[in-house]
């Protein structure tokens, strides 16, 4: 029988997540269609560009409100990974108005994209040096600390922004993050289930089934998978994830299954080929699990455990 240790726990921890402000100035008249769509938290981003390219090019606001529009299309630029055009539009929300907190915030995000991080980090600086309180700001910069390496900041800030706004979902998730990749599940879990009491998402349930997973809590972990699987089910990841889970388990038939489901909505993903080879070598199907081995070789020629499998199998 194949070692479990040739299996690839490749359990993806995908990234922190960023949210930006929608700045609410003041409100215009409510018939005012296209103020409404520009600063409306449910305008999607070609929703929002336009709406606040109208407002812009109307001419007819100065000051915040007019920061405001310009702060909210650079919002609209950036989800759309329109870069160059949305730092020229939060510029310019910072020209018109010094002490606008959001666009220092949203601005910041844009150079965190970009991979300036000092540029980001100063300007997540700024906007709390404006508003002390602003929660989302604090959450942002401690992503930028995480990416440059200072852990114990990054912790500090989530917490920070968790203390100025209990309700703020994402910094549970990132401080989540922090605490599993310094392997202290135990809290990792704890913020988990409140980002999830919060805002229940596909990222979230992701995160705590890894910590279930690297905690040995396999059943948890597994049940965590299969949310995802529910929520998004042609999301590779609750697939191949709980895959891992029940060849763990010892469940090759049932691991099978789920690694035919990932393959079939990400087959660029090498360890779900890998780990479902594994389980047809459990299974003695030797030439299934040549192929996947094969497969995976191709995807990425320095896999070691394909590669001694397919040695031990005769076919390399």
């Amino acid at each position: 029988m194949t070692n479990m240790r040739n299996l690839i726990p490749f359990a993806l921890l995908a990234a922190l997540a960023l949210p930006v402000l929608i700045h609410s100035a003041p409100a215009m008249a409510e018939d005012d269609q296209n103020w409404q769509a520009c600063v409306a938290l449910a305008s999607n981003p070609d929703e929002r560009v336009t709406a606040c390219s109208a407002v812009i090019d109307a001419k007819s606001e100065t000051g915040r409100k007019l920061a405001a529009a310009y702060c909210n299309r650079g919002h609209g630029l950036s989800e759309k990974r329109d870069l160059d055009a949305a730092l020229a539009d939060l510029d310019e929300a910072v020209r018109i108005d010094p002490a606008h907190s959001c666009a220092y915030n949203n601005r910041g995000r844009v150079y965190g994209i970009k991979g300036d991080l000092d540029h980001a980090t100063a300007d997540y600086d700024e906007a709390i040096r404006i508003e002390p309180s602003f929660a989302l700001a604090y959450s942002n910069r401690g992503e930028a600390r995480f990416r440059k390496g200072d852990m114990s900041g990054a912790i500090e800030d989530f917490t920070t922004a968790i203390k100025f706004d209990p309700k703020l979902a994402i910094a549970y998730g990132n401080r989540g993050l922090m605490y599993f990749r310094m392997r202290d599940t135990t809290h990792a879990i704890a913020d988990y289930d409140e980002q999830i009491r919060l805002a229940p998402s596909v990222l979230a349930y992701l995160n705590r089934g890894n910590a279930y997973r690297f905690s040995d809590q396999l059943d948890r972990a597994a049940a965590d998978y299969a949310e995802v699987i529910r929520i998004a089910p042609t999301d590779a990841r609750g697939w191949r994830n709980r895959g891992l889970i029940r060849l763990y388990q010892g469940d090759n038939e049932g691991g099978i299954a789920d690694y035919d489901k990932a393959l079939q909505f990400d087959p660029s993903d090498e360890f779900s080929w890998n780990n479902r080879g594994q389980a047809k070598r459990r299974l003695g199907d030797k030439e299934g699990a040549i192929s996947d081995f094969r497969k995976a070789l191709e995807l990425r020629p320095d896999l070691g455990t394909a590669r001694k499998a397919l040695q031990q199998l005769g076919a390399l």
